[in-house]
Order: structure tokens, then sequence, then C-alpha cells
């Protein structure tokens, strides 16, 4: 094909996807890799990060010979990552000295707790955090601890560290770029939320050296060259760097404030537009940045749950009771309801609204008329149940009512789950035709930071709507199923301590 060629490269939890996005902005070219995770104790996540490396390179490429387009066509990149998740590697060599740190990974529970007890409330003043495993800050004091405890070489410039953004950019540029973007600064419990910088006084705290970290700046703008023969054969700029979900409300076109999108991925995550002004959350949410433009940040309302999907994945790869991701829908829609069972998927602790690191998985229900239809069915309902804890509480934090909401992500195309959150929250669910946002996000940053477009308003009419999912069911079985689902929560907090 002729023309230019825009990428949105999504660096996801498990894999690596690139869309290559015509001038018209029709996706014409899709590349995807799966990436490994790893589990080498209990509760803990890592990820090779050169894997990742060459996983986003073989992405790209797919994505262009799929498109039919040559390097030298792509204008820009814009790239989006997991969130959380951290490294650390030498300068000299550009060797992770340790195993990336996933964001779902919970060797640092304790460490956050006592963070918690002790200076809670400093943390959620300036970051807008409650201390947690799940944010960068204690992954990366634990990598230090091992790698350098006296931080001479995290001091003297000979190790970087930074999240998956940070790996990424500094590898494309042939180590030009250490930059992240205030939206993922905003996710490792060190960004001053007020300020934008890095908080000094929380770095002494964790003994963080500042100069270990990449630069904070805009999400989008014309930064260094990727070098051709270190990344895919492109010579293009890298315009757009931001967190995943951050990138999926790009994609989703959720720019004015009370606008929500959800994506249903390895977790799930729900974030609302706040505008201009962090909203401090008294409900369990976190306050994040969703991007920052020209020094401008807009801020959000997140609720994160850590096992969306990847419930789905054990079901097929641990329990092995399904073959496919997407029969999960048949069998749910071959029962008449869950047959009593509750599935809490605790797998790696509770995140919003509850943010209890000890609790574990729970199965709970089951008689000798269960049948595999219940249990996945209850897998896909368990998803529903946590996005609607995390919308009540949005509202209560926020004070605006929701009117509807957008879902992407891999099980958006799940009919039985769109349908039964529909119902769940009495809202209607808009499935848009790309469910692939966040790459299209980070592609839509991208050609802003080119400066292609003056603004991501110039993208609105490019959002089209697949299908709508109106809900169906009263007020009292809403009620009712809420209810179970709370006792089987209760149920499965705290059992670690």
């Amino acid at each position: 094909m002729s023309g230019r060629i825009y990428i949105g490269l999504d660096q996801g939890t498990t894999g690596v996807t690139a869309l290559a996005f015509d001038e018209q902005w029709q996706a014409v070219g899709r590349g995807y890799r799966e990436i490994g995770q790893h589990y080498p104790q209990l509760g803990w996540v890592e990820h090779d990060a050169e894997e990742i490396l060459a996983s986003a390179q073989y992405a790209v490429k797919a994505a262009l010979a799929a498109a039919g387009a040559q390097p030298g066509q792509v204008r820009a990149l814009g790239l989006d990552h997991e969130g959380e998740s951290v490294v650390v590697w030498e300068r000299s060599s550009g060797r992770p000295v340790y195993p990336a740190i996933v964001w779902q990974d919970r060797r640092t529970a304790a460490m956050a707790e006592e963070l918690e007890e002790k200076h809670g409330a400093l943390f959620r003043e300036r970051t807008g955090l409650t201390p947690d495993a799940y944010f960068s800050a204690t992954k990366l004091k634990w990598i230090l601890d091992r790698v350098d405890p006296d931080r001479s070489r995290a001091k003297s410039g000979q190790l970087l560290a930074g999240n998956m953004d940070a790996w990424l950019m500094w590898n494309m540029t042939g180590g030009e770029e250490h930059r992240t973007d205030a939206s993922t600064a905003s996710r490792t419990m060190l960004y001053n939320i007020r300020t934008g910088t890095w908080d000094r006084d929380l770095l002494e705290l964790l003994d963080i050296p500042e100069r270990l970290l990449p630069e904070i700046g805009d999400s989008a703008g014309r930064w260094s060259t990727i070098r051709p023969e270190g990344f895919a054969g492109l010579s293009c700029p890298v315009c757009a760097a931001m967190a995943d979900q951050q990138a999926a409300m790009v994609g989703q076109i959720c720019l004015e404030p009370g606008s929500v999108k959800t994506t249903y991925g390895t977790g799930c995550f729900m974030l609302m537009n706040t505008g201009n002004e962090p909203i401090y959350s008294r409900s369990g949410l976190v306050t994040t940045v969703g991007w920052q433009l020209k020094g401008q940040r807009t801020c959000a309302l997140d609720g994160g749950i850590y096992i969306a999907g990847a419930a789905i994945q054990w079901l097929r790869d641990g329990l092995k009771v399904i073959r496919s991701a997407a029969q999960t829908e048949e069998l749910a829609l071959s029962v008449a309801d869950n047959g009593g069972v509750y599935f809490v998927p605790a797998f790696t602790g509770l995140a919003a609204p509850h943010w209890d690191s000890y609790a574990w998985g729970m199965m709970i229900g089951i008689t000798g008329g269960t049948t595999d239809a219940h249990v996945a069915r209850a897998a896909l309902e368990a998803t529903a149940y946590q996005v609607k804890d995390v919308l009540d509480a949005m509202e209560r934090d926020s004070g605006v009512a929701i009117t509807a909401m957008r879902c992407d992500g891999g099980s958006a195309v799940n009919r039985f789950l769109m349908q039964f959150q529909a119902d769940l929250l009495g809202l209607p669910v808009d499935v848009p035709k790309v469910r692939d946002t966040t790459a299209q996000g980070a592609a839509y940053m991208a050609a802003v930071g080119v400066d292609d477009y003056a603004s991501l308003k110039d993208f609105e009419g490019f959002w089209q709507l697949e299908r709508r999912y109106e809900p169906r069911m009263g007020q009292d079985q809403r009620q009712l199923l809420m209810e179970r689902w709370h006792r089987a929560v209760d149920r499965c907090r705290g059992w670690e301590k």
C-alpha cells in the first residue's frame, strides 16, 4: 500500500500488539506475539524484559507486513505499556540486572503494608495512591536492595530504571531517550500529582536515587528517532508513550469529564475522566493522570481489578475445563443461571475498592449438580461483579451519575459477559468496532505528537459503535446477585493472615 502509516504499539501483560493505521484511520495491519509470565515463587510474577523488546519488534514487523507497507512509510510510533511493571538495567550493557517485576506481583505486600501504617496519609496526599505492592515503588526498592544495596551504582548513573515505556524507548532510540510520561509516573507511587515531578521526600523515604529514574514529560511530542538497526527497521520518531489504560481512554474518546471506559484484559480497568483537577478517592479508587499535553494534565479516577481474563486463562490452562476463551460464552449461555456458584478470582489479592493483599481466590456454592458450564459462567460473572463494585465507588467519589460505559479489550467480544455487565450495572454498555483501543489511543497520541493533528478532539469522528447492550435485569435480581457476591468476597479476605 502507499501513503503514511501510524503505528500504535501496545505492550500488554500477556502479549504485544501492534496496529498499523492508514491516513483515514482504518486499521490496515495487525501484529501480535505472546510474552511469558514467570512465577518463581508463590505470589511472584516476572517478565523477561528482553523478550518483551523482541516481541515488540516482531509485532511491528508483522503489522507492516499485514498492511503491505514498508518501514519507511511509518510517520510516527506511539507506545503504551502494562503500567506498573518495572525493570532495572545497566547503562553500559543495556542488559537488565533482574527480571522485570510485573504489576500483579505481591512479594512486597508486607513492605507496602508497613508504608500504609506509617506514611499512608503522606502517600495519598502527594501521589493520590494508597501504598500497595501493585505500584512500582516497592518493586523498584526490592530490586535495588538486592542488586545495589548501597545504591552506589544507582547514584553514579551506572543503573537505569523505569516502567516498560522507559525500557522500550531507551532501546528503540539507542539509549538517547530515558523518559516517561505523567500518566506512567502517576502509577509509581513516587510522583507528586500536584507538582508533576518526582517527589523527593518519597524517594528519600524509599531510598531510591532520582538519577536512576527517567525524565517525566508530556504523553506526546517530537522525541528521538528510532534507530533502523535497533528496532524493526523503523526510522520514524517515537511520538507518544503512556500507560495502557490511559491510552484506552484516548482510543475510546473519553475526552470529557465524566466519560468512562472499561478495558477487559488480563485484569479489568475502569477509568473516568475527571478533567484538570485530581479527585481524591474516599472509596478505594486510585487518583491518576490520564495524559499530559503541553504541560497540561488531564486526570482520572481509576478502579483496577487484578484478575479478569486471567481467570479464563486459568480455566483453560490450569483446570483444563475449556479449550479456548471463546468457549466460555457458549457454556455460560447453556445454563439458566450460575447454579449458586460464585468465583472470587483473588489470585494475587484484591485491588480496588478492597485493597486486600492477603485475599485468596475462592469458589463457593459447589454442589453435586455443578457443571463446567456453571464454573465458566461464574468466572465471567466475577468480572462483571467487580466492575459493578468499582462503578458504584466511582459514582460516590465523583458525584457524577454514569449514564453509559464504553467497553473494549479481548473479553468485549463475549456476548454473555457484555449483556450480563449491562444487566448488573443497569446501564447501556457500548462496544466499539475497534477493540484494540489501547494501541489505537497510542497511535492517536503519536499523530498529535508529530503535529499532524492539533488536538485529540480531532479524532472524535473516528469512534464507531459496533453494538450497544441494553440492561434487561430488574433491580431486585440485581441486588440479590450483588449481595451474594459480597458474601463470597467477605469469605476470601484476609485468608493468608
